[in-house]
């Protein structure tokens, strides 16, 4: 099992879906899961320290687990089967530990929630893991030293034509 942490959660733009990216703790190696926004909600809200006037669904779950007299012990990400991942919740009751089938969505938010590690198995990070996109992990590095771009201006020629089309007067005599 490799424990890892989150890295971030990002907006598909393409679509309502989040992006959950998980980090190797141990190397610079990702792993990225499609997540509902409702999903992605959840796992902020608890990250960024939100307060909920009333349990949400995951903090419910939490409390119930508790009150049963039990502890989640770990989330794993467990497989991915047909473009789609599983996990388990492992518990701990009177001793003996349980594992409980979820969605990874759901056992990261459980997670984040009781402070226990997120694991995935060794044979899905080998074989989904990717290092960071170097041209992004770049954009972030330059900008994050105050580096500034030089910009292409021959990129940029369609939308120079485009503003010498418009006539700033017929706008001044339109008010």
């Amino acid at each position: 099992m490799v424990e890892v942490i989150i890295d971030s959660i990002r907006v598909s733009l393409m679509s309502q879906h989040r992006v959950v990216v998980l980090k190797d703790i141990n190397a610079e190696r990702y792993l990225t899961i499609w997540i509902g926004p409702c999903e992605a909600e959840a796992i902020n809200i608890r990250l960024q320290n939100v307060p909920s006037p009333r349990p949400l669904t995951h903090d419910l779950l939490h409390s119930v687990i508790t009150e049963l007299g039990g502890k989640v012990v770990h989330i794993l990400i467990s497989a991915m089967r047909e473009d789609i991942y599983y996990a388990r919740i492992v518990l701990e009751v009177s001793g003996e530990q349980t594992e409980i089938d979820a969605r990874p969505s759901d056992a990261i938010a459980l997670a984040v929630r009781c402070g226990v590690p997120i694991f995935v198995a060794d044979m899905v990070m080998d074989k989904l893991a990717a290092p960071p996109d170097e041209d992004v992990e770049h954009e972030l590095d330059s900008s994050a030293a105050g580096e500034s771009e030089t910009v292409d201006e021959s990129r940029l020629s369609a939308f120079a034509d485009f503003l010498d089309t418009l006539d700033m007067d017929e706008l001044d005599d339109e008010e």
